[in-house]
């Protein structure tokens, strides 16, 4: 079975026992920046009775470990070798733990039972993979606990672990508001190295996250994805007040926000707003990577992960669509005489940019800018913020011809960076047409603007490469830039 044998050198899976959720995920290539292959959980809330009993109960254990047969059969059947398994607070804490780990092991799975200090390590590794030299305090809420630990240039410092998961808190808020609000209070104020010069509060967790698909709905944002979504910490305290306030029923009608996580949602605010008011940080930062993905990003080498996980994984989706990273390389060094040097320091977003439109390319014309504005706005892709997240969308679509941007774009991308991208997208549309992707030709062709010029400069041996194309998408460009456009051939070094 060749494709068993090619499919478990690359696949990669975690199976996270939480104390609410029991989850396999199956990663797929590139190492950096790992594709989702397969996604699945089932809800056991192994954490649910802690509070009250100090045990897990029985009928939990039992679903849980359906599951976990059923991962293990799948795991086996896609001959995927690498398996982090890993459990947490519930199996952590109750008294009954130990016996149901013992019970995982009889599956023939093999369980790493994490300390808390172990799960707030691998959240910030999570953080620290998503947002290379992240530097602030990560907050994962899961069921049974809430890890805090501090991240600076992407190392992770002092953390701790607190008896403050969802379905803890639950247990908490029916003591009565009071209650819940001097205990959170008082087991956060006691982090006293948490305090202080704090930037980023990076939010992990699925409930947690679901408030940023709450402000995505009520804002109509443009962009889908809560990753790297962020607030002021005045909004969010905002947010925070008026969710905490919501009844589940209300919550659970809002696109995004699950009914399970509409139940946990009201609490896990009341929390936020207390880490706000406890550690003042500057902004919040929402983050789809934590703990799974942290254990992905420990094992890798150091090499890789010094790697830019932006170019890592459009490097990867260009590749699957036949483009080859290297042609594009070439492609943006062509293009690149059409900017001035201020605008190339920081090339990340033209790169990604250049790699996506020239897969654009493959696709039919009908269906092209439809693809490469939904590939640049609505696809997962890590370490980009908003405003370069437009600049590719806009530059798709230059590539595709469009420079009137739509609004969905000018929202999250300022009009200098757009026209900084229209700019790029039309270089690359000139270069795509006059050069057919051709390594010879990309060689024997320069652009560059000077002296109120767009001049494109052909070697004296291949003039025949202009054509009536190439001209009119001189033409454009040079109009966008307001310059004359003039097609020379010359010796080219």
């Amino acid at each position: 079975m060749p494709n068993r044998a090619r499919r478990s050198d690359t696949e990669r899976a975690v199976i996270d026992i939480g104390s609410n959720t029991v989850r396999l995920v199956i990663y797929g290539d590139p190492q950096r920046a790992p594709t989702v292959l397969l996604n699945e959980k089932v809800v056991a809330r192994l954490g649910q009775d802690l509070e009250a009993t100090g045990y897990i109960p029985d009928s939990a254990i039992d679903m849980a470990l359906l599951a976990l047969k059923r991962y293990a059969l799948i795991l086996e059947d896609r001959g995927i070798r690498e398996v982090d398994v890993v459990a947490t607070a519930a199996a952590r804490d109750a008294k009954n733990g130990p016996a149901f780990v013992s019970d995982i092991r009889d599956i023939g799975l093999k369980p790493r039972l994490l300390s808390g200090k172990q799960e707030a390590r691998a959240a910030a590794a999570g953080v620290a993979g998503a947002f290379p030299k992240a530097s602030g305090l990560v907050a994962d809420l899961g069921g049974g606990s809430l890890e805090l630990i501090t991240l600076t240039d992407g190392v992770s410092g002092a953390g701790n672990t607190l008896p403050l998961g969802t379905l803890r808190l639950a247990a908490l808020h029916a003591r009565g508001a009071e209650t819940f609000a001097t205990k959170v209070a008082e087991l956060l104020q006691a982090q006293e190295w948490a305090k202080g010069g704090v930037d980023n509060l990076y939010l992990v967790g699925g409930t947690l996250r679901c408030l940023a698909a709450y402000v995505i709905r009520q804002d109509d944002y443009p962009l889908t994805d809560p990753h790297g979504f962020m607030l002021s910490t005045e909004r969010a305290d905002t947010i925070a007040q008026t969710v905490a306030q919501m009844s589940p029923d209300d919550l659970g009608r809002i696109d995004g926000i699950s009914s399970n996580r509409a139940v946990t949602l009201p609490d896990a605010a009341a929390l936020l707003r207390t880490m706000l008011a406890t550690y003042e940080p500057k902004q919040v930062v929402f983050s789809s990577w934590g703990l799974r993905e942290g254990l992905l990003f420990d094992k890798l080498e150091p090499l890789a992960q010094e790697q830019d996980p932006l170019l890592a994984g459009v490097s990867h989706f260009v590749r699957e669509r036949g483009v080859d990273p290297a042609v594009a390389t070439h492609v943006a060094g062509w293009c690149s005489g059409v900017l001035p040097e201020r605008d190339l320091a920081d090339s990340r977003w033209q790169m990604a940019a250049t790699m996506l439109a020239l897969a654009a390319a493959r696709v039919e014309p009908n269906w092209r800018a439809r693809h490469a504005l939904d590939w640049a706005m609505y696809k997962r892709w890590i370490a980009l913020d908003a405003e370069e997240r437009g600049q590719i969308a806009a530059a798709q679509l230059a590539s595709c011809g469009i420079t009137q941007m739509p609004e969905e774009i000018k929202r999250i991308a300022s009009e200098d960076a757009l026209n900084l991208a229209v700019t790029w997208g039309l270089a690359i549309r000139l270069c795509r047409r006059m050069t057919a992707g051709t390594r010879l030709s990309l060689l024997t062709s320069k652009l560059r603007v000077e002296e109120g010029q767009l001049l494109l400069t052909l070697d004296n041996t291949r003039r025949d490469l202009n054509g009536v194309g190439v001209e009119k998408d001189m033409r454009n460009l040079a109009s966008w830039l307001d310059v004359k456009p003039v097609i020379a051939t010359g010796k080219i070094t």
